[in-house]
């Protein structure tokens, strides 16, 4: 069965042509090359956020495009599908889970990297492309041995053995990765200020970027990346200069700049870190060299992020670098029949909608229809206006940016907070408001020496508060909440959702039919290794 249009799950998205220009391939092909774009985090309501801005909002950076988003035309064009996404025996899944269940086809246990559910480590789809010849790539705008792409390539008992992942990755010779992390790429003596390797990397990584290791070794995985031949890459001019086929580029000190950080810079001729979207080009330019083809997944995984912040000013900006970074990776797809492209999720975030409410009712209008000509149009409640989607775009910093530079101030008040709270953003709170986002109760969930759980105190969420459990990086749910009845948005969770996700595919006709059905990430994932077969 083939889904071309969905509604009743969180915003509607509305089909139609635009942005870039895709040709109907109808005739039988082998796969050459495939594509993994994913949304991290991305349900249908993330992608009915980036719609309804791209359509409805006043200022749009659409509007020269009729309002059509790259995503847009890829369902106008593509087989579409529903992705349900749960691990091994339980609802919910997380990144790990999720993601080695689309790179092998198998069932896989919460927050494990490259292993099914019984623990035994299982080839993915990368691995069996890089043993037929083809060249292979991961970039992302988190870091390379965070969750989704690291499950590609490594195989660990956990997402959070990120040192052990790296020395997979290296040991996979992924012959493209483009990301964030290098704190597990250098030696641990790197962290010491005044060591001669400390000052190496600064002046080898042109001084950009926080040299601290997080390694527990003095393995300098950079010296052994270029003993396997790969070019090194530490800014967005170093990346632009890269030669031959192996590439190792690592821009930033944990996960790159946010999406925000990214709008606001990407115009600045001296930007140092490239974008998602200028990796992947160059991802795309060097992997397609290869006569026998390649596999590429492409994360936008800062999508999940915001979710999991509860910012929705952040989070239309990571909708609008992942549409800009498909719309770059369409265009490369177009009018070829012999590339798969898939473009889906590894699970929700947030539990993220727009909403109607009984704060600050409509006034009474005049309508110039014949049924109005003696009442007023006058609604029940409040759905919404379109100025709330330019307000969101124009959030200055992230949730985790303001409640950083919060942290940084002598006196942590709550008329500070509000300060910078309306500073950066465009939906003022008040002192109160800022006080219930700052306030701690007793932790009845502790679990002595748990990396978010281990305090005795916890940031006071009031509904649901079990599902909200990032420690004190939950102040900045508390900030998405307190501002929601302002933006007409709602948030169930501070962690992922069941909701199933959006399954786009394009390619031959022969290939992407079976695409067009409600699938298990582990279902579609076989496909797309049968058909690199």
């Amino acid at each position: 069965m083939r889904f071309m249009k969905w509604a009743g799950l969180g915003a509607v998205i509305s089909v139609a042509v635009g942005v870039a220009v895709f040709y109907p391939r109808t005739d039988a092909a082998t796969i050459k090359n495939v594509i993994f774009v994913i949304g991290d985090g991305m349900g249908f309501q993330q992608v009915g956020l980036l719609n309804s801005y791209a359509k409805y909002a006043p200022n749009s950076i659409y509007k020269d495009k009729d309002g059509k988003t790259a995503i847009e035309e890829a369902i106008a064009e593509g087989t579409i599908g529903i992705a349900y996404h749960e691990a091994a025996n339980v609802l919910v899944t997380d990144s790990a889970a999720s993601a080695t269940q689309f790179a092998t086809g198998k069932s896989a246990g919460s927050e494990m990297i490259g292993c099914d559910q019984f623990g035994d480590s299982v080839g993915t789809i990368l691995e069996i492309a890089k043993k037929k010849g083809k060249s292979t790539g991961l970039v992302s705008d988190t870091r390379i041995t965070h969750a989704t792409p690291a499950a590609f390539a490594a195989h660990q008992t956990h997402r959070g053995k990120e040192n052990a992942i790296a020395v997979d990755l290296l040991n996979n010779e992924v012959d493209v990765m483009l990301s964030g992390g290098l704190r597990y790429f250098i030696p641990k003596a790197a962290s010491d200020k005044n060591s001669a390797i400390h000052q190496q990397l600064k002046t080898r990584t042109g001084g950009s970027l926080e040299i601290k290791s997080k390694r527990k070794d003095n393995r300098n995985l950079l010296d052994e990346a270029e003993q396997k031949h790969y070019a090194l890459a530490f800014t967005k001019a170093q990346l632009e200069q890269a030669k031959g086929p192996k590439i190792l580029g690592l821009f930033s000190y944990s996960g790159m700049p946010n999406g925000i950080q990214e709008t606001l810079t990407k115009n600045d001729p001296k930007r140092t870190v490239p974008t998602l979207r200028e990796m992947t080009i160059k991802a795309l330019d060097v992997l397609s060299k290869n006569d026998q083809g390649f596999f590429l997944l492409v994360e936008a995984g800062q999508i999940d992020w915001a979710g999991h912040d509860n910012d929705v000013g952040t989070l239309l900006h990571e909708m609008l670098r992942f549409d800009d970074t498909l719309e770059a990776v369409s265009e490369w797809v177009k009018d070829r029949n012999d590339t798969l492209l898939i473009i889906s999720a590894d699970h929700e975030t947030g539990g993220f909608g727009f909403s109607y409410s009984r704060r600050e009712l409509p006034k009474p209008t005049d309508l110039p229809g014949q049924l109005f000509k003696d009442e007023k149009f006058k609604p029940n409640f409040n759905f919404g206006g379109y100025d709330i989607l330019d307000k969101l775009y124009q959030q200055q910093l992230s949730y985790p940016d303001i409640m950083s530079e919060f942290d940084g101030l002598s006196q942590k008040t709550p008329e500070k907070l509000a300060e910078l709270v309306n500073k950066y953003t465009v939906f003022p709170i008040t002192t109160t408001e800022a006080a219930a986002i700052l306030e701690e109760e007793e932790n009845e969930y502790r679990v002595p020496g748990h990396s978010y759980l281990g305090t005795e105190m916890f940031p006071k969420v009031h509904d649901f508060k079990e599902f909200y459990v990032y420690g004190s990086e939950v102040h900045r749910d508390l900030l998405g909440r307190a501002v929601g009845k302002y933006q007409n948005v709602v948030w169930a969770t501070g962690t992922h959702t069941s909701t199933p996700v959006p399954l786009i595919v394009l390619g031959p006709k022969n290939v992407t039919a079976q695409f067009g059905r409600l699938l298990h990430t582990t279902e579609w994932g076989k496909y797309a290794i049968e058909a690199l077969q």
